[in-house]
């Protein structure tokens, strides 16, 4: 299942705002090592790099397809592969910074726990991941995934809702953090060109159903999808398409001291 950097890219800039609104929470003043965990094509780490040039930064993906293009946009940034969902920092971080990945894993229970053990005292723990699954542009996926020869191969895949509600990760990470700020926001993208929604979604959440079928059924079921997106999301007079896209964010601070501020 190949990450396409070019069609994820297609969106850079929307996708890019809420990694920006996440970072700006994080009040940590001078880190000595940060990790990006699911860096991508490497845009968020070299904005982090750039945000605290003095600190060890560091990209970590499971994708070597967007790895290579994190590379070629250099930046004085390390990329690591790795699989995220075993992934260990190997030395406790400062900063723990994950833009849109997680949701990719499951048993966030054990995960979210796991990963702020690696964060150093008084460190910080920065997570961003879709809360969009109810939305249109998903429960429409799970739709047309039953609705053709393809359901028992797509309708599993299309069900899957891996991120829970605000309060269950208060609650694993509450006993744990010093310090814990939870919120969602829902922007409202403007996207142009013909059925934009479908050109978004099969940079992500289409991906995993698109790579399972092929010829005559993935053909079917590209078409239904697209069908059914393009009348719950028409174009508005000017031309251009609205996506409203909820997003969930946590920003949890580690007990102990305090990294030191700027001399």
């Amino acid at each position: 299942m190949a990450w396409d950097p070019a069609l994820y890219s297609t969106f850079a800039q929307p996708r890019l705002r809420p990694a920006l609104d996440l970072l700006a929470r994080v009040e940590i003043d001078r880190p000595g090592r940060v990790i990006d965990l699911g860096c991508g094509t490497g845009n968020v780490t070299r904005l982090i790099k750039a945000r605290w040039p003095d600190a060890e930064v560091a990209g970590v993906d499971s994708s070597p397809e967007m790895l290579a293009a994190a590379r070629d946009g250099g930046g004085g940034v390390a990329y690591t592969l790795a699989d995220m969902a075993t992934w260990t920092a190997g030395q406790l971080v400062d900063v723990l910074f994950s833009n849109a990945a997680l949701h990719w894993l499951g048993d966030h229970a054990t995960l979210f726990p796991r990963l702020f053990d690696q964060v150093a005292a008084g460190g910080v723990l920065a997570v961003q991941m879709p809360h969009n699954h109810y939305a249109a542009s998903h429960t429409i996926m799970a739709e047309a995934a039953a609705a053709g020869p393809w359901r028992d191969v797509l309708a599993p895949l299309a069900g899957r809702f891996p991120v829970a509600d605000p309060s269950s990760y208060y609650d694993l990470l509450a006993p744990l953090a010093v310090g814990l700020d939870i919120w969602e926001t829902e922007y409202l993208h403007v996207l142009e060109g013909d059925n934009p929604v479908v050109a978004w979604t099969m940079g992500t959440a289409l991906r995993p159903l698109l790579a399972v079928v092929e010829g005559e059924w993935r053909d079917g079921f590209l078409a239904e999808y697209s069908r059914r997106i393009a009348a719950a999301y028409p174009p508005r007079a000017d031309g251009k398409t609205l996506l409203p896209f909820r997003r969930l964010f946590m920003v949890a601070v580690k007990p102990g001291r305090a990294i030191p501020p700027p001399a």
